[in-house]
């Protein structure tokens, strides 16, 4: 009889270990292709943890089952009952869960929410923004360099076959020049194992200012990449680097001598999966492998992507929604504002800012101001500059060529002459630019388009009618006591004489309702500049 007992006890942990070797091997094999991170905050460690206990519960019931009479049952039914334990506990972790993400929801905890990022809401438009200077104006946006791209990598034979354009096209600044950059991918899985001895041999560098586009060839190439498999797939490289770590969105990005690195930003959640935050920065080598994970004050001032364009309108957003609380963001919304859709980027001493603008949510026709955002550091100013929201802008813009049936960019927010002004590339339905729009940003009705090919000073040029750039604007009212019209260069301007003897000059595109019926008598008011030789006009009205 004993002997019996022993036998069984023997075949019941044999059983039980041989599940558990099962288990270990399904949890290693899953674990390899998920790559979760092991981090209770994570919600895809719980889901890989509740896969590695139903894969061990599932074949340890299996054998524990047997055939009799035709049919299955179960061999040892008191041993099966005690996994429904095992599930019972899972339905109180994950009830658990969610009564800590609701304490830690914007119901209960919209201060929180508010605080996810600093703005600061002092920020003097014509103190912050440099005047525009046409050399350092970001005129391609993505799409454009991505055909840039395109282009360039057609004309390499040897490369087409077996590597393809990244979509990445990383805007950031590059030894003070505006620069989109972004790595060459394997074509295929058949491709990657025909070249990842070589490796991706180098990366594609668009200057947003100029459209100089250049294949960067590397000496060695990039063996670390998305388009890589088994470990030298890139989150792969990170995950078995950094096992704890929830990682963010990887991006492209070169140093100050040309060098290739992904920078990764690593996570920090509240509760599970709540409040994203950017703890750190891991820079890894894509050609050696090596990588150094950093705080978000350590970070190096080449990096100029640590915090994501959409986690920053995220926390724009919760910053706009609950200042005055949970309850005001539904029913009183008083205060209550948000980001517009769409952002564009801008680059100020030597990092790169995101910028969007901000409306209320009773009236999201127009602005109330707009935000710059460093997305290095975080720093976030608000500026209080009412005006056309970005999408008006845009349609004012396609409206004055409307014909031509053009598609409108998000516009980038310049300075000119201390006037925030949208500045937008119409463009053809092959992506190419084929004008250029300024539109005043507080009138958005005031709009002057130029044909590209005149390029983007004499753009500004004729939204200026000719005034200096950077001289500082005056206003007052005059009495004109001569008037005149001549065309120059097939332009229409008016030379104006008030009756203190000074002498103006108008575009007729300053206000074309309004010039042709002035007379001598007309008082009007006007803002101008000090030019040389005469007062240009910019602005004019009764």
């Amino acid at each position: 009889m004993r002997k019996k007992v022993i036998e069984y006890e023997e075949k019941k942990y044999r059983k039980y270990f041989i599940s558990i070797i099962f288990t270990i091997l399904f949890a290693l094999i899953i674990y390899y292709f998920m790559l979760p991170p092991i981090n209770l905050t994570s919600f895809s460690f719980w889901i890989y943890l509740m896969l590695v206990v139903g894969f061990y519960t599932l074949v340890a019931s299996c054998s524990n089952l047997k055939i009799e009479n035709n049919i299955l049952v179960s061999k040892i039914p008191r041993q099966n009952d005690k996994f429904k334990y095992v599930w019972y506990c899972f339905i109180v972790i994950f009830l658990a869960i969610i009564f800590v993400n609701i304490l830690n929801s914007p119901i209960f905890a919209s201060k929180s929410y508010y605080n996810r990022i600093t703005v600061d809401e002092t920020g003097v438009f014509e103190e912050d923004i440099s005047l525009v200077d046409t050399s350092k104006l970001p005129l391609l946006d993505k799409a454009s360099s991505s055909k840039l791209g395109d282009r360039v990598m057609g004309q390499m034979p040897d490369l087409v076959s077996q590597y393809t354009v990244s979509t990445l096209y990383t805007q950031i600044n590059y030894n003070d020049e505006i620069t989109r950059v972004t790595p060459l991918e394997y074509a295929s899985i058949i491709k990657y194992l025909t070249n990842h001895k070589t490796g991706v041999i180098g990366y594609i560098k668009v200057n947003s200012v100029n459209g100089k586009t250049e294949l960067v060839r590397l000496e060695k190439g990039m063996k670390y990449m998305p388009s890589a498999i088994l470990n030298e797939d890139l989150y792969r490289k990170l995950r078995f680097s950094y096992p704890t770590e929830i990682f963010g969105e990887a991006n492209f990005e070169i140093d100050n001598d040309g060098n290739p690195y992904w920078v990764v930003p690593t996570i920090r959640y509240t509760a599970v999966g709540l409040r994203e935050e950017v703890n750190g920065v891991v820079i890894l080598d894509p050609i050696t492998g090596e990588s150094k994970k950093y705080s978000v004050s350590e970070v190096p001032k080449w990096v100029d992507h640590v915090y994501s364009p959409d986690l920053i309108i995220e926390q724009l957003d919760d910053w706009g929604t609950y200042k005055n609380g949970f309850i005001n963001s539904f029913f009183g919304q008083k205060g209550v504002v948000n980001t517009t859709e769409g952002y564009n980027y801008t680059v100020m001493n030597d990092d790169v800012y995101l910028y969007t603008g901000i409306t209320s949510v009773a009236n999201d026709e127009s602005n109330i101001g707009f935000v710059l955002s460093n997305l290095r550091t975080k720093e976030t100013v608000f500026y209080a500059v009412s005006g056309a929201e970005e999408f008006s802008a845009m349609e004012s813009a396609k409206g004055q060529v409307q014909q031509m049936n053009y598609d409108a960019t998000f516009p980038l927010l310049v300075n000119i002459n201390n006037k925030p002004t949208y500045l937008l590339s119409l463009k053809d339905k092959a992506g190419l630019v084929k004008m250029y729009a300024l539109v005043d940003v507080v009138d958005y009705q005031k709009v002057v388009v130029t044909d590209s090919s005149e390029g983007i000073d004499n753009a500004i040029k004729n939204y200026l009618g000719n005034t200096v750039i950077g001289v500082e604007s005056k206003t007052s009212t005059i009495t004109i006591s001569k008037i005149k019209e001549a065309s120059i260069e097939g332009n229409t301007y008016y030379f104006i004489t008030d009756s203190n003897n000074n002498k103006y000059r108008i575009s007729i595109k300053v206000n074309e309702n309004i010039l042709p019926f002035l007379e001598i008598g007309s008082k009007v008011n006007i803002t101008y500049v000090e030019n040389a030789n005469i007062k240009e006009i910019t602005q004019l009205s009764y």
